[in-house]
């Protein structure tokens, strides 16, 4: 299959795939979340949904993965990374549908605000309201790694181990191995950005958009009552995945996350609710 990996303008990387001749559906950009890069999904879930005729793209926001903007990243807000979603998506030869993961999903929910969408999924999205609850959570389940936060002012700290890693994204059933390493590729995540998702820059629920909202059954950071609160926010009903963790994308059984995607942008980004298997 033709891929094209690379930063696109020298500053962000976008990881693309694409199979055969222009597809007929709109592109699809994915999104990642805190601490993660477009390597995320590059483990099979893209080459499994471009295999069913669709142009995807992939991309790091500033200060992850392989683009630039390590240096200023303790400053950057969430408007900043709304913009890199902003530029890349006008790059794209027509309107894509945008699909966020986590911190990606309330960014997604952000840039519904500037304008509406072809179509938007949220996947093991951060709510509307931002952060706050996760926060608390976090604050109970790992205080050392909260203050080691505060301390150094990276947050790199609450996901600087694999038993942290597994804790927050991942089910028992992910291979240790596997745990190792992607433990070895995530990396800190915005200061300020945070504090914009505490209380300072939060969400304001859109209209025009059509949404698909997924949801796991273990996910340790946004329970199913936060993703069937999301998708009530926009008219919708959440799919839950049963026995799967927050990292939808890397957990066992990804690929009918990836189909259910694949088939509600293929159905025109309709309102049907799709049934997790």
């Amino acid at each position: 299959m033709p891929r094209s990996d690379g930063l696109w303008d020298n500053r962000l990387e976008v990881i693309r795939r694409r199979c055969g001749a222009e597809s007929k559906y709109p592109p699809l950009l994915f999104v990642h979340g805190a601490w993660h890069g477009a390597w995320c999904w590059d483990h099979g879930f893209l080459d499994r949904i471009a295999q069913q005729g669709f142009e995807v793209h992939a991309v790091s926001l500033r200060g992850h993965g392989k683009s630039a903007g390590f240096d200023s990243l303790r400053t950057t807000r969430v408007r900043d990374y709304v913009d890199d979603i902003d530029e890349v998506a006008h790059s794209l030869r027509s309107p894509p549908v945008i699909i966020g993961h986590s911190m990606g999903g309330f960014l997604t929910q952000k840039l519904m605000e500037r304008r509406s969408l072809p179509g938007a999924v949220l996947i093991a999205s951060m709510p509307p309201g931002g952060v706050a609850g996760f926060a608390g959570k976090l604050i109970r389940t790992d205080p050392v790694g909260v203050l080691q936060a505060q301390l150094t002012l990276q947050f790199r700290s609450i996901v600087s181990t694999p038993d942290r890693v597994r804790r927050l994204f991942f089910s028992e059933l992910m291979p240790n191995a596997d745990i190792d390493f992607f433990t070895s590729q995530l990396g800190d995540e915005a200061l300020l950005a945070f504090f914009d998702m505490l209380f300072s820059d939060l969400c304001t629920p859109a209209n025009g958009t059509p949404v698909l909202v997924l949801g796991a059954e273990n996910d340790a950071i946004f329970s199913v009552e936060t993703t069937k609160r999301i998708a009530a926010t926009y008219g919708t009903e959440a799919v839950i995945f049963p026995d799967m963790a927050h990292d939808m994308m890397l957990e066992a059984g990804w690929e009918k996350v990836a189909d259910t995607i694949a088939d509600w942008v293929r159905g025109g980004c309709q309102q049907q609710i799709p049934v997790a298997a």
